[in-house]
């Protein structure tokens, strides 16, 4: 019965309505008598469901704001104020009703992700093509997507190319072209082509799923903001329930009292902070930003430096191999190969471009690395084919006494100097090669980092495990005035600990399995997603699902804009109580009047709040037209 009563609120609320006019009618055709009854009639209609949560919140030994205007109802029909009493009634169970549906609005963006979850698949079976619903979908299962359909996982294309729409995962509307071996990920639409997919993540593994699971856990958790405010509504109700017996003892007016108690609602006050911090983190995923709740939201916003990693955040992360120069006898083939071989247990951007550029010479890997291990922030090193195989940086060779000549040191030194990373590879005890490696800077990076520091961030440094030269050479380009170089995992950590010592709010971003201990260490930890590793994205307290620099200061800004709505909101709630009750003990509020000014507060809250769900960050987007590069700027704000 409780449950039915909850469920049709909405029809309360209006037959309550429907009662309160008829009544108002019934009073000027003289009926009086039919007048208070259809009036009472009103009160229980929508005093009811006020009352049951009430009480099932003494239950559960909390105070809520449901008490305070039951007792006032209660009081009301007592004094024989059924007018009062019934529209008491009726404005707060139909304000409560536009909060729910304005909270539901505010998480439109989370029900549109969950809209494009895709229902069933079409896998080869025995050949043949079989639909089977998503959930029966394994992995390894090959599987086929035609124009207009949804990606049922997250794998990698083995056949066909198609133009996907990947707005479910990046927040980016324009069709992106995907080839063989390029990525998918469940919940993007096959805008044209056609592809064959093999299943590597299905259900609750893919990228999309942990999205949506990640946003929900986000929009439900609380700022400190908001948690105070919960521990102040638990005190502030007792406290009115007993300023309101005062007033009565003073002034011996029940209405007065009665009065007293409904204005003193919180009711703005209480939903003024979550539909802000809901609002926020719904134009977030809009967007493409994933941020993991409230509390991430307020901490960025006070953050004042931030730290970059290089490869695969500010650089596009798919570094090429640009030279091999051999030191030894070997073919350049041969040693590739083995190297290659070594470099395939490494999830370093670095060993794959060795990789990449071995497949690219049609060169096959046969032998599996023995014994092999990674030297986080150096390199790697394994036994291949009967030979001890070390590929890395200086650091690693250093540790190992192996003796790179000045040959090699001058070669290194000059590839270096052109923006390469030198990694050196050395057989047996002996370097027998320097193999040269290039990333190139994302487009979007200058004018991320450009609006960033307009936005208000104090310092921005950038952190690489690379050498000097290539470290000082993105740093110039991009306009960053402090780096550090040759940098271990434990390093970065060790630097963004300074910061934080120092009194900086530190917010650092990275892709890599060796950037994850600074991300955790940081007080906001930023990855990109589609680059990101595991360990990075897991870590993180913000994830740029699209992978574009340009989300970062967007990001930045509406945590900004988030937290201002949010104390914008309490400054307001604060002040309107405090006139609403000077206006009661005035004599120039009543009960009627107040409520519905109540109300109207509590509703221009919850408006000002939704507001955060169009919010665009003034931003220069770089497109390149006939060879030139075109800026074009939005402004900032909330449209």
């Amino acid at each position: 019965m409780i449950e039915l009563i909850h469920k049709n609120k909405r029809f309360l609320a209006f037959f309550s309505g429907v009662f309160i006019l008829t009544g108002l009618l019934l009073g000027l055709w003289g009926k009086e008598e039919l007048k208070s009854f259809s009036l009472i009639l009103s009160t229980l209609a929508a005093g009811i469901p006020i009352g049951i949560k009430a009480m099932q919140a003494l239950r559960m030994k909390a105070f809520s704001i449901e008490l305070l205007v039951t007792i006032a109802v209660i009081g009301a029909l007592f004094i024989g104020e059924y007018t009062e009493s019934s529209i008491v009634a009726f404005l707060f169970l139909f304000g409560a009703y536009l909060e729910v549906r304005t909270l539901e609005k505010t998480r439109a963006n989370l029900k549109e992700l969950m809209n494009m979850a895709p229902e069933t698949a079409t896998v080869i079976q025995n050949g043949k093509e079989v639909e089977i619903p998503v959930e029966a979908v394994a992995e390894g299962d090959y599987i086929i997507i035609r124009s207009g359909g949804k990606v049922p996982v997250d794998g990698r294309i083995i056949k066909g190319q198609a133009a996907l729409s990947e707005a479910a995962i990046t927040g980016e509307s324009i069709p992106v072209m995907k080839r063989h071996q390029d990525k998918v990920f469940s919940g993007t639409i096959v805008d044209s082509g056609y592809v064959e997919v093999i299943a590597e993540k299905v259900g609750e593994n893919t990228a999309f799923a942990k999205i949506i699971e990640l946003v929900e856990e986000a929009q439900a958790s609380k700022t400190k903001t908001e948690k105070f405010l919960d521990r102040f509504a638990q005190l502030y109700t007792p406290s009115i329930v007993l300023l309101s017996l005062l007033v009565y003892v003073l002034t011996k007016d029940i209405h007065l009292a009665i009065t007293f108690l409904v204005i003193a609602c919180p009711g703005a006050l209480v939903i003024g902070a979550p539909v802000s911090n809901v609002a926020g983190i719904g134009n977030g995923a809009k967007h493409g930003i994933l941020v993991k709740g409230g509390e991430v939201m307020e901490k960025f916003s006070k953050a004042d430096v931030l730290i970059f990693d290089k490869t695969g955040t500010l650089t596009k992360g798919k570094p090429t191999v640009t030279d091999i120069q051999i030191f030894s006898d070997q073919n350049v083939n041969d040693l590739l190969k083995i190297v290659a071989e070594a470099e395939s247990i490494s999830e370093h951007h670095l060993g794959k471009a060795i990789i990449n550029e071995a497949h690219a010479r049609g060169i096959k890997q046969t032998e599996k690395p023995i014994n092999p291990k990674v030297a986080k922030g150096k390199g790697i090193y394994a036994v291949v084919a009967g030979s001890f195989v070390m590929a890395g940086n200086r650091q690693l060779m250093k540790e190992a006494a192996i003796t790179i000549s000045e040959e090699a040191a001058y070669y290194a030194a000059a590839r270096e100097q052109a923006g390469n990373t030198a990694i050196f590879a050395a057989i047996d005890g002996k370097i027998a090669a320097i193999i040269s490696i290039a990333d190139q800077i994302r487009e979007d990076a200058p004018a991320a980092i450009s609006a960033l520091k307009r936005n208000g961030i104090k310092r921005i440094l950038l952190l690489t495990g690379d050498n000097k030269a290539t470290a000082k050479l993105v740093a110039d380009q991009l306009g960053i005035g402090e780096y550090h170089f040759e940098l271990l995992p434990e390093n970065k950590v060790e630097v963004v600990k300074k910061l934080q010592n120092e009194g900086h709010i530190v917010a650092m971003i990275g892709d890599g399995i060796n950037d994850a201990p600074a991300i955790a260490a940081a007080d906001v930890g930023l990855a990109m997603g589609e680059s990101g590793t595991d360990a990075a994205i897991e870590t993180a307290d913000i994830v740029l699902l699209a992978d574009k620099l340009i989300q970062l200061p967007h990001a930045y800004a509406l945590s900004k804009a988030t937290i201002r709505n949010m104390k914008e909101n309490t400054f307001f709630a604060v002040g309107m109580a405090f006139l609403l009750l000077l206006g009661v003990l005035l004599e120039s509020v009543h009960l009627a009047s107040g409520m519905f000014i109540h109300e109207a507060s509590v509703l221009i809250v919850i408006l000002h709040g939704m507001r955060l769900t169009t919010f665009q960050q003034k931003r220069e987007q770089i497109s390149r037209k006939k060879g030139q590069v075109v800026k074009h700027r939005w402004e900032d704000g909330i449209l």
